[in-house]
C-alpha cells in the first residue's frame, strides 16, 4: 500500500522534535540499513528491477555539493532534531553523506557514483528488506521506505530513497528516540526529512 505524507502533521507543535530530541542511539545512521550495494554490471536499461521511472527529473547538478551544507537548512534541521548541530561529511563509495547527530541521528546521502538510481536499490535492498513500503511521489519524485533492521529488534530506523532521475537518488534516513519507539513510525517521519530535502534540491534547480 502506498503511503502518503502529511506535511501539515509536521508543523504541528514540532512533532519531528519531539520523536527525535530525547534519543539515546549511538553509531551511524546507516548502520542499521546497510548502504544499497552497487550492482553489478548490467546492460538493462534503466529503470530495471521493478523501480518505478522518474517521469519529472531534477538535474543531475542538485546533488553536486555537499550534502552538510545543501541538503537540510538550520531551521529544518531544528525541527528534526531540536537543535543545529554541525555535519559530519562521510564520503562513500557510492557518494558524499552526512550525519547530524545531537541527542538523535539524521543522514543523508547522495548516490553519485552507482549511476542506478532506485533501481539500485529495488535490486540491492528490497531482497533483504524487512520494512519495504512504496511510498506515494515526495513532490513528484517516486520513493520508497525501508530498513532491514530484524523484526525482532526495535523499530527505530528507517531509511527513505528517492528518485531525482532513472540514473541518481538519494537516501534520508532518521533514529528515533528510544522512548518514542512503538509509539511513531520512524518511516513516516524520515519520508518527511526527505521532503524537507526535495525542496532544497528544488529550489537548487531554481523549480
Amino acid at each position: 500500500m502506498a503511503v502518503g505524507i502529511s506535511w501539515r502533521l509536521v508543523a504541528l507543535c514540532g512533532v519531528v522534535v519531539v520523536v527525535a530530541t530525547t534519543s539515546g542511539c549511538s553509531g551511524h545512521a546507516r548502520a542499521g540499513s546497510p548502504v544499497t550495494p552497487a550492482p553489478s554490471p548490467t546492460t538493462k536499461p534503466l529503470p530495471h528491477s521493478g523501480a518505478p521511472k522518474v517521469e519529472h527529473p531534477l538535474p543531475a547538478s542538485v546533488l553536486s555539493g555537499d550534502p552538510c551544507q545543501e541538503a537540510l537548512t538550520s531551521d529544518q534541521l531544528e525541527l528534526i532534531l531540536g537543535t543545529t548541530p554541525a555535519g559530519n561529511r562521510d564520503d562513500s563509495a557510492l557518494g558524499p553523506a552526512c550525519d547530524w547527530s545531537a541527542n538523535a541521528l539524521a543522514s543523508v546521502s547522495y548516490a553519485t557514483k552507482q549511476q542506478h538510481g532506485l533501481s539500485a536499490v529495488y535490486a540491492g535492498t528490497k531482497p533483504q528488506a524487512k520494512v519495504w513500503r512504496e511510498l506515494l511521489p515526495i513532490q513528484g519524485l517516486p520513493a520508497v521506505a525501508h530498513s532491514t533492521y530484524s523484526l525482532d529488534t526495535p523499530n527505530d530506523f528507517c531509511q527513505v530513497s528517492v528518485g531525482i532521475s532513472d540514473e541518481l537518488e538519494f537516501d534520508a534516513s532518521l533514529v528515533l528516540s528510544s522512548s518514542r519507539v512503538a509509539k511513531a513510525d520512524p518511516c513516516d517521519l524520515a519520508a518527511r526529512v526527505a521532503d524537507m530535502v526535495v525542496t532544497n534540491l528544488r529550489h537548487k534547480a531554481g523549480v
